[in-house]
């Protein structure tokens, strides 16, 4: 019985400070409004003596546009990069063509100009012989046990059928090598 008198007597006690704490803010609320007025109820004109209002915050400085690309890079950049253009644009009118054959519209040089020209001789035509490739029937073999393979592998059947497909891959590849070695 003693426990449930001081278990109420607790009870009571908590009650009674939480109860002064909530007066306690409850005031220290109406102190607050007295001394700043209500910001959601306009003030009465003879409730409180007119007071200078601060002034708002001036407004942010309107944003600046958005530099253009030209103004970003600064001058050495933009004249390194004309000088890069050129010398690409210069160096592939220099450099001779691919098919390693000489530019037929280029000047003659001055040694050049001051000896005649000598006749060009005309190429013979020439029946070429086109190589034509071979490939051993086991390297035919080999690229198609790859391929099922792979397919295998793609479809995800991973058993025994793969595991056969795998070794004659294997034989036939090692076939494969020897006869291209020979």
């Amino acid at each position: 019985m003693a426990t449930d008198r001081d278990e109420q007597q607790r009870e009571q006690d908590e009650q009674q400070r939480q109860q002064q704490e909530l007066d306690e803010i409850r005031r220290s609320f109406a102190d607050m409004g007295a001394r700043m007025g209500s910001m959601f109820e306009p003030a009465e004109e003879g409730d409180q003596p007119q007071r200078p209002r601060q002034a708002a915050l001036p407004a942010p400085p309107a944003a600046a546009p958005a530099p253009s690309v030209v103004a970003v890079r600064p001058r050495w950049w933009w004249v390194g990069l004309v000088l890069l253009f050129l010398a690409g644009t210069a160096f592939g009118w220099i450099l001779p063509r691919g098919d390693g054959a000489a530019d037929p519209t280029a000047t003659p040089t001055t040694a050049a100009r001051s000896q005649a020209p000598a006749p060009r001789p005309q190429p013979q035509p020439q029946a070429r012989a086109e190589p034509r490739t071979s490939v051993p029937q086991s390297c035919l073999d080999t690229a198609e046990k790859a391929d099922e393979v792979i397919s295998r592998l793609n479809r995800n059947e991973r058993d025994n059928r793969l595991a056969a497909e795998l070794r004659d891959y294997t034989i036939a590849s090692q076939a494969c090598r020897r006869e291209a070695s020979r």
